[in-house]
């Protein structure tokens, strides 16, 4: 089982454990008939329905200045980042309408308004996904259907740890920060787990940072 795999199941068994229900179910978010399996086997095992969807690919990306920057290379971040978010949404939308009921959270980044060295792939990609929550929100709010976006600042994940160099530059942010520190996961999870739920539900197309206040909007 790769690296992946066994994350996965591990946060299975961590939420059985707690006594909820969860299912790990392998897809390519960017191939829509590997979507469109996952969504029926989804409906199989929890009655039919798909009430939340949270759209969190991680999506490679060149981190180079502009002129280093080939089009083939950013192309592919804004083909994949996009693609990911359009197949996926437009996987759970139907069952969303048929049941006047849905709650999708994007997850952005806040290089997508604010200008991150190196990030122009990303942060141009991200800026479209943005845009595409909101086009979202606007078309199926009549049908009970919510869609927000969640911009995280640097977050203390496994992808973080290993790239080369980020601990000075999380010392750096740290205090740049009003909060003084970087994000750990359960801060960006807590404000996702909100949009996802009944408490966010006059709440469509906002974009909400969670970065400590290092970047207010």
């Amino acid at each position: 089982m790769s690296a992946t795999g066994c994350a996965a199941e591990e946060t299975v068994g961590e939420i059985t454990a707690q006594g909820g229900e969860a299912v790990a179910i392998r897809a390519d978010v960017r191939d829509p008939q590997e979507i469109s399996s996952l969504v029926e086997e989804t409906k199989r095992v929890f009655g039919g329905r798909v009430d939340i969807l949270v759209s969190n690919a991680n999506i490679g990306f060149p981190v180079k200045p502009f002129m280093e920057v080939s089009w083939d290379e950013f192309a592919q971040k804004l083909n994949g980042e996009l693609k990911a978010a359009f197949t996926v949404t437009q996987a759970v939308i139907p069952a969303m309408v048929e049941q006047k009921y849905g709650r999708i959270v994007y997850v952005s980044s806040g290089s997508s308004k604010h200008a991150t060295p190196n990030f122009i792939a990303h942060g141009t990609a991200k800026g479209g996904l943005d845009s595409f929550a909101r086009y979202i929100a606007g078309e199926f709010g009549p049908y009970g259907i919510t869609a927000n976006v969640v911009a995280p600042g640097m977050t203390e994940t496994d992808a973080v740890a290993q790239t080369p160099g980020t601990e000075h530059m999380k010392e750096a942010l740290a205090q740049m920060t009003p909060l003084r520190r970087i994000a750990q996961p359960e801060d960006i999870g807590d404000v996702i787990a909100f949009l996802a739920s009944d408490a966010s539900r006059f709440v469509t197309g906002s974009y909400t940072p969670v970065n400590g206040g290092m970047m207010m909007e």
